[in-house]
């Protein structure tokens, strides 16, 4: 266990953490569609008028076009990923190309809204916006401009403040309502230079108090010397920074700043959070899901363990300072970022509930804490994990793992689980088992090639966990896809390119290091996974009793595999994640299908599906309005995936009843 705790900081948690308790029972009626993620991103709703009874009744309410399909811009991967927010009647949502939109909740109509007119003509590292941030200002008046404010974060990096009610921007906010966080995550005197559409913010950030707190998305594996992945604190009214979190530890002073080297702190960036944060408002805690630092899969420049990157990082929400931390990966050579929102929940620990935090992996663990200090609900363990033969690379000999089972496949995998619908298939599966490395998790990157069991996707992706705190279940969708890498030494790389040998593979020339990276899907010529099914899968798990309740398949194979493969119900890899309701319902979309399903929490049936126009790569949410509950999602296709764009945002409702 690797737990920092600030003496002077201990005292006054367990004080404040007294407090909550008495203060603010848990109810599992609580939560705030008006939030991404709900309340501290547990996807959970209190609503009971759609049943595991007459959820078969659900009948479409209305659909809305935003017209954002991508066009003009570069990225192939392009995707519309957003969970709108709701409050007091209105949808509001966000798209990869810049637009904020608000909409009547009832009808689909468009209220308003907004172009951040972000560049088509440049590269973008990531294609996605996961949705926008809404704040209320405690001390404006009804009816003045920006009393109630949309936050808008962009994929150029800049975060846009608009007025609630008409969608403009709100002057006071940084320069005409804009941030430019570009600049500022440079580090000084530094020769690294930013790179247009390298850094950006690609989910929506969170408020506490007056202040919105926002991470950032750092592309990957160009560099050592990379932006830096600092969290900032921004007064909500003007912009101001307030104060910033750094990930790397640039101070000696600092506890995680002995877990790295000198030069490896003043040089990597990244470590970046990019998925979603959470705030605990009563303990005055944000907690923030830490990626990789740069670059992912070549650690030779920066020795040591790495803290606080990929890590759960408590931060004191008023000064930004480190609370408490536990680190998930040491020293990380996969790209196992800390990939999704952290879920503030209750956990039933010998009778009693105990306010924590759960933390999805793209290991494919699931890891619980206190919420105060950080103490492991479930328990961890460091375990001896496989050392690296790439010269340069020091590994930690060891990883933690969490006690709680695995969610996704962790296997080593031998020519004996090579799968193929064809022989020739097979074959080409079969030839890669023997030639490449297979160790199982955390196989280190090779030269002469790794397969990486959970991939770098997962595991668990940005679609999270959903908490149904009443019953004590996690529902998590799962990605169950090896993904390949190769450490390329620097001088081998123009021949290899030259030759067409890394004609299907994804290059990345980590400058700085003397290898450069290439990965990619462990997919066979037919282009299906080369290990068997399911390659997707919701899978629910009993927190009380600490095991896997039930799991099942997510997804047929008819919108994603070529027309001979028959259309099996295998499972299909994807990225969103699940709503649970009070109920005892599911909704989720997130496959590589075109389809919008409701599962019952109990025992994972099937209980109704939606024919959808492209895939839902993204979470749904749910909300009511005059008595009568809708279930909304964004259905946006993947590119990525080989899916078909799209921009649409559908509903479903109960008939009207007479």
């Amino acid at each position: 266990m690797r737990l920092r705790v600030r003496p002077a900081v201990r005292r006054t948690r367990i004080l404040v953490a007294l407090v909550w308790l008495l203060v603010v029972p848990w109810h599992p009626g609580h939560a705030d569609p008006s939030r991404y993620g709900m309340d501290g991103g547990q996807k959970y709703s209190p609503l009971t008028d759609i049943t595991p009874e007459n959820v078969h009744s659900l009948e479409p309410a209305w659909r809305y076009h935003s017209g954002d399909l991508g066009e003009g811009f570069r990225n192939r991967e392009y995707s519309f990923q957003a969970t709108p927010v709701y409050r007091d009647g209105v949808l509001y949502v966000s798209t990869s190309g810049g637009l904020a939109i608000a909409l009547d909740a009832t009808t689909g109509k468009e209220r308003w809204r907004f172009d951040a007119q972000i560049p088509r003509d440049i590269w973008y590292s990531e294609h996605a916006s996961r949705g926008v941030t809404l704040w209320h200002d405690p001390d404006g008046r009804v009816g003045v401009a920006c009393a109630d404010t949309v936050f808008l974060p962009t994929r150029v990096g800049v975060l846009v403040a608009l007025d609630a009610s008409t969608g403009e921007p709100c002057p006071a906010f940084g320069v005409d309502g804009r941030v430019d966080l570009r600049a500022s995550a440079l580090p000084p005197e530094s020769d690294v230079q930013l790179e247009p559409g390298e850094y950006g913010v690609t989910s929506p950030p969170v408020v506490f108090e007056s202040m919105v707190i926002v991470g950032s998305a750092v592309g990957d594996n160009r560099a050592v010397a990379l932006e830096r992945g600092v969290v900032r604190a921004l007064d909500a009214r003007t912009g101001r920074e307030v104060w910033r979190f750094d990930p790397v530890p640039r101070r000696a002073d600092d506890p995680a700043y002995a877990s790295w080297s000198v030069e490896g702190a003043r040089r990597t960036g990244a470590a970046n959070a990019w998925a979603p944060l959470s705030v605990d408002a009563a303990l005055g805690l944000v907690f923030v899901p830490t990626s990789s630092p740069s670059p992912d899969f070549y650690g030779g420049m920066r020795p040591g363990d790495n803290r606080y990157a990929n890590s759960i990082v408590a931060l004191e929400a008023r000064t930004g300072r480190v609370a408490w931390h536990q680190q998930l990966v040491h020293h990380d050579v996969w790209d196992y970022d800390v990939p999704a929102q952290p879920v503030l929940t209750e956990i039933v620990r010998d009778g009693a509930r105990v306010p924590a935090v759960l933390v999805g992996t793209k290991t494919g663990m699931l890891f619980t804490f206190r919420r105060d200090n950080g103490e492991p609900l479930h328990g961890m363990e460091e375990r001896p994990v496989p050392a690296s033969d790439v010269p340069g690379e020091v590994l930690s000999p060891t990883q933690p793992f969490s006690r709680l089972p695995a969610v996704a496949d962790q296997r080593r995998l031998t020519p004996d689980d090579a799968f193929g619908i064809v022989l020739f298939d097979k074959w080409a599966c079969r030839r890669i088992l023997r030639e490449y490395r297979s160790e199982g998790l955390f196989t280190p990157p090779s030269i002469k090639g790794s397969i990486l069991n959970p991939g770098w996707a997962g595991g668990v992706n940005w679609g999270g966990v959903a908490v149904d705190a009443g019953r004590q279940v996690a529902v998590v969708n799962v990605i169950q896809g090896p993904g390949l890498v190769r450490l390329i030494p620097r001088d081998e790389l123009d021949d290899l390119m030259d030759s067409g040998e890394l004609e299907d593979w994804e290059v990345a020339r980590q400058a700085g290091t003397p290898y450069a990276m290439a990965r990619r899907l462990f997919l066979s010529p037919l282009g299906l996974p080369c290990t068997p099914p399911p390659w997707g899968k919701l899978v629910a798990v009993d927190l009380t009793a600490a095991k896997i309740l039930w799991d099942v398949p997510l997804g047929t194979v008819r919108d994603l595999a070529p027309a001979v493969v028959p259309n099996f119900a295998w499972g299909v890899p994807g990225i969103g994640g699940p709503l649970v309701t009070a109920s005892g319902l599911i909704f989720i979309g997130a496959a590589g299908e075109f389809v919008f399903r409701a599962y019952a929490v109990d025992d994972g049936r099937e209980l109704w599906r939606a024919e959808l126009p492209t895939s839902a790569n993204a979470t749904p949410t749910t909300y009511q309005v005059d008595g009568v509950q809708y279930v909304v999602v964004a259905v946006g296709g993947h590119g990525g995936l080989g899916l078909p764009r799209g921009d649409v945002v559908m509903a479903w409702r109960l008939p009207a009843t007479r």
